[in-house]
């Protein structure tokens, strides 16, 4: 049976488990979900447990389905890493050898000097640090001086903070442009991230004008392969800046989960094929990152409440898969990433409902699945489960 489109829902840091080599990333006993859970006394998500969540892992408040109207399974991470980049490329179908770089302390010298030079400004800070954080730090000595606010996390990014009155935003993204030039070989980071932030001392807010610059994939991803088979790829959220615009044919930015539920509708209504790909940043931006783990869970109760529209909007032959990229762990004593496995969930008209797809070894089944059901070229990595999963 033919499929017209496919929507792919990131659920960004909604982890469900530590791997089995989490020790080696500190992360003994994450688990984003059932933290949450216990940490709330049970989370609310119905129409996320119709789909199988529950069935998945133990979460307080979603218990099991006995039937299920999706397919379910979790997903563990070949790459190195717990990165918001390494995640969603390896959901596209590239497993990485070699994790990119981290900087714990702060970068090497060999790196702030070119880029003071570049820029022609100094830089302050210079070590692994909260966002919200690093600007109540810093914010008001870069307002006197005009240095800039650099910074990194586990997330193996370069981070520049700037407050917009100091620094016009678009002069903020030509200084991240000649940082990503900057940032090649040894010292090749997944993105480099503006932060601009607006406020006085001690009220400084961070605003929606983030722009991340990714480094381009390596190889060809599962959106690739759809655009060589004339396929559309439609980005809601930061998609378009994990993939530098790779394959990706149309882009739309979001402030909130709650926008990028309703312009991933917008799509879903007015695309007659092809690929929906979103990602829901609020979970790891808002809550994951800053230990806020109530909420975390009012967030996803939220996102629990627009399954229903989202499953409304499905035509016959579309499917939708909803998944996450890392996980994000609010209730541990770090604000980094968790190395974790990821939930799936598979619905559609012409999906079979209660299969359970085990553990997966990989996120790029998902690219796998996707090309098989779209018929592209066979994606670099993953194993399908489409014939699990489709009626005939």
């Amino acid at each position: 049976m033919k499929v017209d489109k496919i929507v792919l829902i990131v659920m960004d840091s909604v982890g469900i488990g530590e791997l089995p080599d989490a020790h080696k990333y500190g992360d003994i006993g994450s688990n984003t979900l059932a933290n949450i859970g216990k940490s709330v006394g049970g989370l609310k998500l119905p129409n996320l447990g119709k789909l199988g969540l529950g069935n998945i892992a133990e979460i307080m408040g979603v218990p099991p389905s006995d039937n299920p109207v999706g397919s379910y399974g979790k997903m563990a991470e070949r790459s190195p890493g717990k990165d918001t980049t390494t995640g969603h490329w390896e959901i596209a179908g590239i497993v990485l050898d070699t994790p990119f770089p981290t900087y714990p302390y702060g970068f090497p010298e060999e790196v702030i000097s070119a880029f003071e030079k570049a820029v022609g400004k100094k830089a302050i800070g210079n070590k692994a640090a909260s966002g919200t954080e690093i600007i109540k730090e810093l914010g008001e000595e870069h307002m006197k001086t005009g240095n800039l606010i650099v910074y990194t996390s586990a997330d193996r990014v370069f981070q520049i903070a700037a407050h917009e009155e100091i620094v016009p935003v678009e002069e903020l993204y030509n200084i991240c442009k000649k940082a990503r030039s900057l940032l090649t070989g040894k010292h090749c980071l997944s993105r480099v991230i503006a932060r601009p932030f607006i406020g006085k001392p001690g009220s400084f807010q961070r605003t929606p004008r983030r722009h991340d610059y990714s480094v381009k994939p390596f190889g060809d991803t599962i959106l690739d392969l759809l655009i060589k088979k004339g396929l559309k790829v439609y980005g809601v959220g930061k998609i378009w800046d994990i993939f530098s615009g790779q394959g990706v044919s149309e882009t739309i930015s979001t402030v909130s989960n709650q926008d990028g539920v309703n312009k991933t509708l917008n799509f879903m209504k007015t695309v007659s094929e092809g690929l929906i790909f979103t990602n829901l940043v609020d979970f790891d931006m808002l809550y994951g990152h800053r230990n806020n783990f109530e909420g975390y869970a009012s967030s996803l109760q939220e996102f629990d409440g627009r399954i229903p529209d989202i499953m409304d909007a499905l035509g016959e032959r579309d499917i939708i898969m909803i998944t996450a990229d890392h996980g994000c762990d609010p209730t541990t004593p770090g604000t980094d990433h968790t190395r974790e496995y990821i939930p799936l969930l598979v619905y559609g008209k012409m999906v079979k409902s209660g299969v359970n797809l085990g553990v997966r070894t990989s996120f790029a089944d998902i690219a796998a699945t996707v090309g098989d059901l779209f018929e592209t070229e066979p994606s670099p990595n993953g194993i399908s489960f489409k014939k699990e999963i489709i009626y005939g």
